[in-house]
């Protein structure tokens, strides 16, 4: 078995050299590593779930330094801690009505017994809450007064009963390890088949005779618009080259060899030609919480000019690009900046050097951001793999895949640090 450290390293080197492209790609290679993390860990006795978050945060803090930018991998460790605290709650939830039935069946079988108080619903209750950081369940039964215990039944029979409670324990630690390495399955799936699950609701969206706006490339509004065209639906689609790239160069390319009508358009063109566009779809880098979103750069002048004409403004995005955070949060990297030789190449950036100063800094500068930021107000629907939803809606839909407790993800330091 591979050491986990190792698959560490190896993909902070490629997070850090920006060679996983994509945020699918970088999506399903977090979630795998942190399923190694999550195999490999051994966990106690007690505090089973705590181990394993310590376990994932320690891994998640480092791959999130290792490139900012890439939300999509912030936004898989969440899920991954949202998923091991939710297989523990359901555990411990399981654990304590089955303790709740059998002190039920004891005081029904032996009435010379007395009655003896089943664990409330505030105990319950307290079990849940504290999961979060959590107890196991033995402690939870430890700070039961004496009157809510459960008697023994003989002395003779003390050591079988701790037999049996070691026994339980170990079981549940398997337990809690195959529940959470079955759902982060489950996880790796839906990212795997996301571009899928989005695509079969293109014929919903698309209609005969339309026409069609996206800028740059997206393999998620590929596979939409090619799904639309498998239903028979007839349909153009002006594809704005997104400069400096010329992303959409290529996915014009790929639309014809599809069978696709497609026109190409200059990035400065848009505000001329949407007048003639029936909707606007575009892919995305991540979903913020209040429905804004991250996208390639150029797009926010697209969606200014769709609102400008009330053309709808539709927005593709895969579940593991929703992002709990909010933009103004101090761990969002909104933006990087490429290479200054995507606009200008090295020969024409150095005559515009004044060789005749000291320092010989240039007088030209150069941005080129990667990014835009396109408000919610100018969003007219988000299409995930689970449904269309209105930008008003996103943060109930984001609240379901996270905890609050991991917005930041950092590791607990120890009172003797």
């Amino acid at each position: 078995m591979p050491d986990v450290q190792a698959l560490v390293n190896d993909f902070l080197n490629k997070l850090k050299k920006r060679k996983i492209e994509g945020s699918q790609a970088t999506s399903r290679q977090t979630a795998e590593l942190l399923r190694s993390v999550i195999s490999q860990q051994r966990v106690p006795y007690n505090n089973q779930a705590g181990a394993l978050i310590d376990a994932v945060k320690a891994v998640g803090e480092q791959l999130i330094a290792a490139n900012p930018v890439e939300l999509a991998v912030g936004n898989i460790v969440r899920r991954v801690l949202h998923i091991i605290r939710e297989e523990d709650l359901s555990l411990t939830t399981a654990a304590m009505a089955g303790l709740n039935l059998s002190a039920v069946s004891d005081d029904e079988d032996d009435g010379e017994r007395g009655d003896h108080p089943v664990l409330s619903a505030a105990v319950v209750a307290a079990a849940a809450r504290s999961t979060l950081r959590p107890p196991s369940l033995q402690t939870l039964l430890e700070d039961m007064p004496d009157s809510a215990a459960i008697p023994h039944t003989s002395s003779s029979g003390g050591d079988s009963e701790g037999k049996s409670k070691s026994v339980d324990k170990s079981s549940r630690s398997r337990k809690l390890k195959h529940d959470v390495i079955e759902a982060v399955n489950e996880l790796i799936q839906d990212i795997t088949t996301c571009h899928e699950q989005i695509a079969e609701q293109a014929v919903e969206h698309i209609h005969q005779n339309e026409v069609i706006l996206t800028l740059g490339s997206s393999r998620t509004v590929l596979e939409f618009l090619c799904a639309a065209k498998e239903k028979k639906r007839s349909f153009r689609v002006f594809v704005a080259e997104g400069a400096p790239r010329y992303q959409g160069h290529l996915l014009a390319k790929e639309l014809v060899a599809r069978g696709l009508q497609a026109t190409l358009i200059t990035d400065s063109a848009v505000f001329a030609m949407i007048s003639r566009v029936n909707m606007v779809i575009v892919g995305a880098h991540a979903v913020m919480a209040n429905g804004g979103v991250i996208a390639p750069v150029g797009l926010n002048m697209v969606a200014l000019a769709a609102q400008k004409h009330a053309v709808p403004f539709v927005v593709l995005a895969g579940s593991h690009k929703l992002c709990p955070l909010y933009p103004h949060n101090p761990e969002v990297l909104l933006n990087e900046l490429r290479s200054p030789s995507e606009l200008l190449d090295f020969g024409e950036f150095s005559d515009c050097l004044d060789f005749g100063s000291a320092t010989g800094s240039p007088l030209l500068h150069v941005v080129n951001p990667t990014f835009d930021y396109v408000p919610p107000k100018l969003v007219s629907l988000f299409i995930t793999d689970t449904g269309g939803h209105n930008p008003s809606y996103m943060y109930r839909l984001i609240a379901d895949y996270y905890s609050a407790d991991d917005l930041v993800v950092r590791r607990r330091t120890t009172s003797g640090n």
